[in-house]
């Protein structure tokens, strides 16, 4: 075959794929008309720190985060070595970052302007979880995460649980098909008794709630990603699809946001919609009018089609130790940034 027909084949193939893609892209992100002054977000494991970045990131406006088997903020340093060790598992060679260290690495990022300023942490809740069967992320990871927050909110605003059987894994009562409370096996959503992890979590971050919903009342769709990322969503190793519950009454409008992030290895690529039906935020959400975002990263594993860079991140992690570049605990990290536009677009007024 000659090289031009070679050349030909090859952007065949390729206007193929990008047009199916197209054909099967899931629809736009609703405006909503959401209230965002009681944004809150949480995730698990990276979805932690994710939560962590978010809101140190965007301190003016998040008012609490609900982190399990997460750390500290910037723990990472952009370094994977760092994040495998001191940030998961420290040790006397790999010891976690002091909290003065801590404080002064994130002062200093507020101080250029890249982050919101960390006085507006002093009004914010945080819910902090860690399981005393967790062989990933170690209790003394989350400890140096409490006082880091100490640093600016009250012992009041800060709510840490220890569950001693509870393993690596959101703890919910909503999935059916849970796995045992010390598993560390996918999808790592685990059943401890009636411990209800989103549930204590929401509660302690908004105020006193409703019970939730028996039978989830509501809207689980998925959304195109696509158009909230500068340049193709691969690049930021973020899927093309998210998700979003929406119940009834939201459709109205001034319902607030809550953003789940999930752990490496529950994206929906890997575990299809277990996360986003299983961990528990569902049922609340639909009784106490909160629209529920998952946004979604991809797995990666080097290159990826539809990309020219090189990225690996094989586990669908969010990027809290700098894969994505040097800016991924900043406002301008490109998933931090494709979230914070996200949640503009659900604030955004609604359409008549």
């Amino acid at each position: 075959m000659t090289t031009a027909a070679t050349a030909l084949r090859s952007l065949s193939t390729a206007v193929i794929v990008l047009t199916l893609r197209s054909a099967s892209a899931a629809a736009p992100l609703p405006a909503l008309g959401a209230d965002l002054s009681q944004l809150t977000v949480s995730g698990v494991s990276s979805g932690g720190y994710m939560a962590v970045q978010f809101q140190v990131a965007h301190s003016k406006l998040v008012r609490g985060a609900g982190v399990i088997a997460g750390g500290p903020y910037d723990c990472a340093e952009g370094s994977t070595r760092l994040a495998l060790t001191r940030c998961m598992s420290p040790s006397s060679w790999a010891a976690l970052p002091s909290v003065a260290e801590l404080r002064a690495r994130a002062e200093k990022l507020a101080g250029a302007g890249r982050i919101d300023p960390l006085d507006n942490l002093r009004d914010d809740q945080a819910w902090l979880f860690s399981g005393g069967k967790d062989d990933t992320v170690a209790t003394a990871v989350v400890d140096r995460l409490a006082a880091f927050y100490g640093q600016w909110m009250t012992p009041a605003a800060i709510r840490f649980v220890k569950l001693p059987e509870a393993g690596h894994a959101m703890i919910s009562v909503a999935d059916p098909q849970a796995n045992p409370c010390a598993s560390a096996q996918s999808p790592y959503i685990n059943r401890c008794g009636d411990f209800d992890a989103a549930g204590e979590m929401l509660t302690h971050l908004l105020g006193p709630l409703l019970p939730p919903t028996t039978t989830t009342q509501g809207e689980l769709a998925s959304f195109d990603q696509r158009p909230f990322v500068d340049g193709p969503a691969i690049d930021a190793s973020l899927a093309d699809e998210g998700y979003l519950f929406v119940p009834p009454a939201c459709h109205a409008g001034a319902c607030r946001i809550h953003v789940a992030f999930h752990g490496c290895r529950q994206s929906a690529a890997q575990i299809g919609r277990r996360f986003v039906e299983g961990a528990g935020y569902n049922g609340w959400a639909a009784s106490n009018r909160i629209i529920v975002l998952y946004p979604q990263v991809a797995p990666r594993y080097g290159a990826a089609m539809g990309s020219w860079k090189w990225l690996n991140n094989p586990f669908a992690c969010w990027d809290w130790w700098g894969y994505s570049g040097n800016d991924y605990p900043t406002r301008q990290g490109p998933q931090i940034n494709a979230v914070r536009t996200m949640i503009e677009r659900l604030a955004a007024p609604r359409q008549p």
